[in-house]
């Protein structure tokens, strides 16, 4: 803030029921010394607080408008009603609350078709709104060769991140891969506005779980994923002709000439 806001700010006077003065012929502040309702309004007799002047101020409020709203929530959209003051400015990108949940102008429509950044209640004709409190995530579900599309629901602050694993309908699937537009990551978080389409993989089955080589079954036997086998032993087919594998590796005693 510069000196001279900063001396705009000391010089600036705040009055109380500012109106327009007719004897002093400018805003003055002002007493009230009687109100009295009239319809949805009142009139209010005042005292300007410079000159004393006595005067009526009639308060008439602006009859309220019926505005058409298009919400917009994923592929579902709904036409509703919703009955605003006639004053009532609104803004693109403004977030209201309706029906127990948040949407976010995206649409000023006027009566000749045109689109507005902001209007006043009495020259918008449609406004067009989408729920922003919760965001739709498509999916690409891949089981073995099959996949399927999907989608689910979340709130906006949602993350997800690709290599992660998620549960999604009572089953585990790990995240392979998420689409932001401008590309995929495989190992990165992203959040859920940001988020086009997500891959999702199903998990190994560990109770199905098939060591393909002698390492991976030594390495599975350790992790438990094989059961309870003290002594693992090796699958045939890894097994030469001829060589035991359980003594293969001792040496062979030689016996003593008689």
């Amino acid at each position: 803030m510069d000196e001279e806001e900063e001396a705009w700010e000391e010089d600036e006077e705040v009055l109380d029921n500012a109106t327009h003065c007719p004897a002093c012929d400018e805003m003055q502040g002002h007493k009230i010394l009687r109100e009295k309702p009239v319809g949805t309004g009142a009139d209010f007799k005042v005292q300007c607080d410079t000159c004393n002047h006595v005067h009526t101020v009639e308060f008439r409020p602006p009859a309220p408008v019926k505005i058409p709203f298009i919400l917009t929530d994923g592929p579902h959209s709904e036409r509703i009603v919703l009955v605003m003051d006639a004053d009532e400015e609104f803004h693109l990108n403004d977030v209201f609350e309706e029906n127990e949940k948040l949407w976010r102008v995206h649409q000023l429509e006027d009566a000749d078709g045109k689109h507005h950044e902001s209007g006043y209640a009495t020259n918008i004709v449609r406004i067009t709104a989408i729920r922003t409190d919760m965001v739709r995530v498509k999916l690409t579900l891949t089981r073995g060769e099959d996949s399927q599309p999907d989608v689910i629901l979340v709130s906006q602050e949602t993350t997800f991140t690709a290599s992660n694993l998620i549960e999604h309908k009572g089953e585990t699937w790990r995240i392979r891969a998420i689409h932001t537009g401008a590309g995929r990551t495989l190992r990165g978080t992203v959040q859920a506005p940001d988020i086009k389409r997500m891959y999702l993989h199903e998990p190994p089955n560990e109770e199905h779980f098939a060591p393909r080589t002698p390492r991976e079954r030594r390495q599975a036997w350790k992790e438990g994923k094989l059961g309870f086998n003290p002594n693992p032993i090796r699958p045939k087919e890894h097994v030469k002709k001829g060589v035991n594998p359980n003594t293969s590796s001792k040496r062979k005693q030689k016996k003593p000439r008689r």
